[in-house]
């Protein structure tokens, strides 16, 4: 009646306080992660600093246009007609536009266009990257906080075996059945185990915590997930996994977008070889007025100095000092390098998902043996708590046995969960991503 007493009261605190007790997904965690991670973040700041760049270059296919106007005082002594110095004060004003339109950039233009779309294109690759590798960390903390959460239960489920069995001992010494020093093992058999509780809590709670900053929430407090329904699942083939690989990851991708913008770069830097032109127009007009004499009116100067233009202008590069064909080299270079960076990045993944099909593969047979050796680590003890029952053993042998299967239990808890971690890993290979 105590012990009910006290979890009433402490529900109630933990509802006053305002704790929740919502379990949030795995695909809840990934989600969130994800939508406020600060490095996915600035990668979708990268993503539409790109699409600006692609509409940069699109507008270098319109025409310039400016429009401009000026007034001027001038005043004090100044030479005139007849070459003489004479105090005058004169004023001025003009306006004009012009229009400057580009024919031929010696295809400039179009190829910085088609370059600024696949470097946007392979900004978007290294942001699916970045969101992969925060969903990647996110399953793992969450299957490590299952994992810490089922030891702890664990744990609890000794430590109740302990007080069990402190009361029994305790009535068989009280009765004279058994010596008191019996009952001081069982005292020291559950303070251990209270112990043992006590680093699985910590544990649990770091990892809770762990996790709740990985998806930047302010506290871990109320926080917690809901378990996965365990089911072994079938390991899948090495090759089949690499070949849904190179079809699917965002890195390499990223990395063969990087060789069609460094293979465009080299077109663009070709067309410093050749000419451009473009077409210009314009229109204006002026006025002047000099003090002290008789000047034509605003309107009619307006009307007799305005003016028009129209010209082409051909520009034919015919020595550069080397600067365009350095520039060829140097973005062939790049392309080179490219190139290399994405024979790289196909070596990382195919020796990545092998190590991971190796370690899933040996996760898989530890957790086929841990659950063998659970089972029978159950049996034995099972067939000890009678013979102990019995008196036909010691109660050394019995904790033994005891600590035994809790070992078991334990190793078989890790086990699994590091199976369903590196099958995940391997999903998400090949391109499952919940």
């Amino acid at each position: 009646m105590k012990k009910k007493a006290i979890f009433v009261v402490s529900l109630c605190i933990a509802t006053s306080l305002g704790v929740s007790a919502k379990e949030w997904t795995l695909q809840e965690c990934i989600n969130y992660a994800v939508e406020h991670n600060i490095s996915v973040k600035q990668g979708e700041l990268n993503v539409r600093n790109g699409e600006l760049q692609v509409e940069d270059a699109s507008h270098a296919f319109l025409p310039q246009v400016s429009a401009s106007s000026s007034q001027s005082f001038n005043f004090g002594r100044g030479l005139t007609s007849q070459n003489t110095y004479a105090n005058r004060n004169t004023q001025s004003f003009s306006w004009g536009a012009s229009a400057s339109v580009p024919i031929f950039s010696g295809m400039r233009n179009s190829r910085t266009l088609e370059q600024a779309r696949l470097n946007l294109r392979q900004i978007t690759w290294q942001l699916e990257q970045t969101r992969e590798n925060v969903t990647l960390n996110v399953i793992a903390l969450y299957l490590q906080v299952l994992y810490a959460h089922e030891v702890t239960l664990t744990a609890e489920n000794q430590v109740q075996l302990s007080e069990f069995e402190l009361t029994r001992r305790s009535e068989l010494a009280s009765a004279g059945r058994i010596a008191e020093v019996e009952v001081l093992e069982a005292e020291a058999q559950l303070a251990k185990d209270r112990l043992s509780l006590i680093n699985a809590q910590n544990d649990y709670n770091q990892t809770l915590l762990d996790l709740a900053q990985t998806l930047r929430l302010d506290t871990s407090e109320g926080f917690s997930v809901a378990p996965i329904e365990g089911v072994t699942p079938k390991l899948p083939d090495f090759q089949n996994v690499f070949n849904a690989a190179l079809d699917c990851n965002s890195g390499l991708k990223a990395a063969n977008a990087a060789i069609d913008v460094a293979e465009a770069g080299i077109g663009v830097a070709k067309t410093g070889y050749l000419p451009t032109l473009s077409f210009s127009a314009g229109t204006g007009s002026s006025y002047f007025k000099l003090n002290g004499v008789d000047n034509p009116a605003f309107r009619n100067q307006m009307r007799d100095n305005f003016s028009t233009y129209l010209g082409f202008s051909l520009n034919i590069p015919v020595f550069d000092a080397f600067n365009t064909r350095n520039a060829v080299r140097r973005a062939r270079v790049q392309h080179l390098s490219a190139q290399l960076q994405a024979d790289q990045a196909k070596d990382d993944l195919y020796k990545a998902i092998q190590q991971a099909h190796m370690q899933a593969s040996g996760a898989r047979d530890k957790y086929m043996t841990s659950i063998v050796s659970c089972d029978a680590a159950k049996a034995s003890f099972d067939a000890m708590v009678e013979r102990y029952n019995m008196g036909s053993v010691t109660s050394t042998e019995y904790e033994q046995s005891k600590t035994n299967y809790f070992s078991a239990k334990v190793q078989r808890i890790q086990a699994h969960y590091e199976y369903l971690l590196r099958y995940r890993i391997l999903q998400f290979y090949q391109g499952y991503k919940d």
